[in-house]
């Protein structure tokens, strides 16, 4: 690793506090600011063509940076302080905030109360409605670019990719199409139209849903997917996710999110009113910490090892934890009934016309041939538990109050136990199976040849 130098410019670095693909920011000092203020360096080293072309945008960018800046003086705007462009090197000096992105408050193991949330996407949105009045559109809104301290105070950054909308000059080839993060952009920044506050406001709108949930409101496995969700599909309710949260949410989050303009917000001022009215109808500020103890147990079962660690949350809320004794009937064979289980502990009797056929243990499914059957719904066996027995209950109505993404997990996984089940089936009929009779001495029967006409 490189040695960081003593000094750059006139300040004096004092130690790394970040680093990334292309700049390492240091905390630092200057005899004219009081306070420590944050020094952010980028190096253009590699001479090649096309990382010349890459240094070429970043100084565009950083220009842009301090240009906005200068026009922005807001508590919940990152202030910049100067910026310097030199042939091998460039650096931006901002304010120093001691804090964590919001990219950490938006995992399900992490998410704030809801009283917190609420206060923090209150102030960036006044910060927003800010500078657009000042005529600043961000357009990289993202919980990457929103800093957080331990006292809730927000800081909003990276104001290298905004549009300043009253700058109409032909040579403002600082911005691009296409810039932002695909996840948070709204379908006008997509789309490649004429931007204005509302994009910003879209974008705040996912990081809401993001921090409210621990999931995106559009997911996709691939860009080309999630473009098409963005632009064609609505996003889930957050308080059919996490039922916890107040139905009024709902509305509040559906219209950040409306791919019409005239439908979304005017502007982050009446975003902040709403989000204000939700946070005065909630009583008791008080939260007590999610017991995750379920969560590891699911976590680590075979059955859930493809399934995403939002989508096991979404399952523990919507399924039954149940403990039972031993000897007890979990369901009957030919009654109509989808529900299906999948053992935490114990061990369940699976008998068909009173024989039994198996008996199933620790991370095993019963019942999912019901759930399966499109027709008739029938249960297919009978299941009794051996010995007292914990599992985990589901049935149609709950699975449909997950989301699509959980949905089409469970479906797949459930086919592929199907499937083995069956395979197993085979073997052991094989064996009680006279010997086949179009088997040659290699092997094999004829072997199926393609004819040329």
């Amino acid at each position: 690793m490189e040695k960081a130098p003593e000094k750059i410019g006139k300040y004096k670095l004092i130690r790394e506090v970040g680093r990334g693909a292309t700049a390492t920011v240091y905390l630092a000092e200057h005899p004219q600011y009081p306070d420590p203020v944050a020094l952010k360096l980028i190096r253009f080293d590699d001479k090649s063509k096309d990382e010349a072309k890459w240094n070429r945008r970043l100084m565009k960018l950083l220009r842009a940076e301090m240009d906005v800046s200068r026009r922005l003086d807001h508590p919940n705007i990152i202030k910049i302080f100067d910026a310097t462009v030199e042939k091998d090197y460039a650096f931006i000096v901002m304010e120093y905030f001691p804090g964590t992105t919001l990219e950490h408050y938006c995992t399900f193991q992490n998410l704030l109360p809801l009283h917190r949330t609420i206060g923090m996407i209150f102030k960036c949105s006044m910060a927003l409605d800010y500078a657009y009045r000042q005529g600043i559109v961000h357009r990289d809104i993202k919980p990457a670019n929103i800093l957080v301290d331990e006292h809730d105070n927000v800081k909003i950054t990276d104001f290298g990719l905004a549009l300043n909308i009253s700058k109409k000059s032909a040579s403002d080839s600082t911005f691009i199409m296409g810039v932002g993060s695909p996840a948070y952009m709204s379908p006008e920044q997509i789309k490649g139209y004429p931007l204005n506050q509302k994009t910003d406001l879209f974008s705040l709108g996912v990081v809401l849903f993001h921090m409210l949930t621990g999931r995106l409101p559009f997911r996709a496995k691939n860009p080309a997917q999630l473009i098409y969700k963005i632009l064609n599909t609505e996003p889930p309710l957050v308080s059919q996710i996490n039922t916890e949260l107040p139905e009024q949410l709902d509305t509040v989050i559906r219209k950040s999110l409306e791919k019409d303009l005239y439908s979304r917000y005017k502007n982050g001022a009446d975003f902040a009113k709403d989000l204000s009215a939700v946070r005065y109808k909630i009583l008791d500020d008080a939260t007590i910490p999610a017991d995750n103890t379920r969560f590891s147990i699911l976590r680590k079962m075979p059955f859930f090892v493809e399934f995403e660690d939002v989508e096991i949350w979404e399952i523990l809320r919507i399924s039954r934890w149940r403990k039972v004794d031993s000897n007890t009937l979990l369901m009957r064979e030919g009654d109509s009934d989808q529900r299906f289980g999948i053992i935490i502990d114990g061990r369940v009797e699976i008998s068909v016309d009173g024989h039994r056929v198996s008996e199933l243990s620790y991370g095993e499914v019963f019942g999912e041939l019901a759930f399966l059957d499109q027709q008739d719904h029938r249960h297919m066996h009978t299941a009794v538990t051996t010995t007292s027995t914990i599992y985990l209950e589901l049935n149609p109505a709950s699975l449909s109050l997950a989301t699509d993404e959980c949905q089409e997990a469970f479906r797949s996984r459930l086919v592929t136990v199907v499937a083995r089940r069956l395979g197993q089936a085979y073997r052991e009929l094989a064996k009680e199976g006279p010997p086949a009779e179009r088997i040659t001495a290699s092997g094999f029967g004829m072997e199926l040849q393609l004819i040329e006409n």
